[in-house]
């Protein structure tokens, strides 16, 4: 996922903010609904940090939270809608939450079974690797603003895993990961920071990169701290 000259393709995936659905636990795919007022906080409070990078190109989900999240973080200026940043489609499973639904099948795992009349995880993944198609072609820091879900099976492709293995990420909402590549081994792919809310870390990151680059063994007197919002729940589903 990277051109043999130029500044490598880096992706900033953004969740959107809370909604109420995220809150009650409801599978939220194509339903378009707003985020709450704490979302739209939450979605605000990434624009300092996101107005620090240089985005060459900025991607949303047509979905209104997507949106909503795009536009308070400050990027919606540079917004461009990408229909395949969508959210898995739970068909039949659209607005309920997981307990209901093994209530009728015990055994269900959106992972292995997908929804009936929604996608199957090979169509959210042949979707994942599509966008990925798309994007190769670009440098520089790319932001995907997107949901849950399609988010952990779009980290679970990136590193060369199949869709499955996204069951074992979690993303909280309003918060923002970075798909990268291994500085030394740039045909590598990597994920360089997860859920963070702020550029804290990743300037932490950096700040020891170059200590260690001069010869410095010490560590930094102070370690970034990402702030925690105690409200927000990480997704197993575009909860």
């Amino acid at each position: 996922m990277t051109k043999s000259h130029g500044r490598l393709l880096q992706l900033y995936f953004i969740r959107h903010g809370e909604t109420d659905w995220s809150i009650s636990g409801q599978h939220t795919g194509r339903t378009d609904i707003p985020l709450t007022a704490h979302g739209q906080e939450m979605a605000r409070r990434l624009e300092p940090s996101l107005r620090q990078i240089a985005f060459a190109r900025v991607f949303c989900s047509p979905s209104l939270r997507a949106r909503q999240t795009c536009e308070m973080a400050g990027l919606a200026p540079a917004g461009e809608i990408e229909p395949d940043l969508e959210e898995w489609d739970y068909g039949d499973y659209e607005g309920r939450i997981s307990a209901d639904i093994r209530k009728i099948r015990p055994d269900w795992d959106v992972w292995r079974d997908g929804c009936p009349h929604g996608e199957t995880p090979k169509e959210v993944s042949d979707r994942a690797d599509r966008l990925f198609e798309k994007l190769r072609d670009l440098e520089g820091n790319i932001a995907l603003f997107s949901h849950g879900q399609f988010g952990c099976v779009l980290a679970a492709r990136w590193i060369g895993l199949p869709a499955f293995a996204g069951r074992h990420f979690a993303i909280y909402p309003a918060r923002f990961s970075i798909f990268g590549h291994e500085k030394d081994y740039p045909e590598r792919p990597v994920i360089s920071l997860w859920n963070a809310e702020t550029i804290a870390p990743l300037l932490a990151v950096e700040a020891v990169g170059r200590g260690a680059a001069a010869g410095s063994a010490a560590p930094p007197k102070h370690r970034a701290r990402v702030p925690v919002d105690e409200t927000a729940s990480p997704v197993a589903a575009d909860r």
